[in-house]
């Protein structure tokens, strides 16, 4: 059955792909880039998962261009929200490109994440599943974090100390907000 997982960076990814390859999945990759700042933080996560998938045999799907204006037009004056925009943004194109790829499943890296919001994720991703007609495979990676984590410093990958987005990075450098 062929999976595609969409890919937030190279070390999240490690655990999420072996475990769907251990089910018999044959798992394509697909990188977003637009809720990634700055640029260059951007890059370096592409080039990282780049390596990684040239490493593993994974074919990934990259998406074209870098649309930061979108993301802020769609999180300035809704900060609080912004993880469930970024969140729909991201599943909606996978599910997009799952259905017009024939993917029988769709899922993301995002699971793998103890920092990311577990249950909206599911809940966006079972919507988006809907209402484009392909498949979500739900399954919660969050127990193989400390493996991937020590694969990926084994491996000397670059690992990102922020979420992405913009707001997040400032929480990296100037503290926790109420988000």
């Amino acid at each position: 059955m062929k999976i595609l997982l969409h890919a937030c960076c190279g070390p999240c990814t490690i655990y999420p792909l072996e475990v769907l390859k251990s089910k018999g999945f044959s798992v394509t990759g697909f990188f977003y880039p637009h809720n990634i700042h700055p640029y260059t933080e951007m890059t370096r996560r592409k080039d990282t998962l780049q390596a990684y998938a040239e490493q593993t045999g994974i074919r990934i799907i990259y998406q074209k261009g870098y649309n930061l204006e979108e993301f802020l037009r769609n999180t300035a004056f809704r900060e609080n929200s912004r993880c469930f925009y970024c969140y729909h943004a991201r599943l909606k194109v996978a599910g997009l490109i799952a259905k017009r790829g024939k993917f029988d499943y769709f899922t993301s890296t995002l699971l793998y994440s103890k920092f990311q919001k577990h249950e909206l994720l599911k809940a966006i991703a079972e919507d988006v599943a809907q209402s484009v007609g392909v498949r979500f495979y739900y399954q919660d990676f969050r127990q193989g974090w400390k493996e991937g984590i020590a694969r990926s410093k084994a491996l000397s990958m670059y690992r990102q100390q922020y979420c992405g987005c913009i707001y997040s990075e400032k929480e990296r450098f100037a503290g926790k907000s109420k988000h």
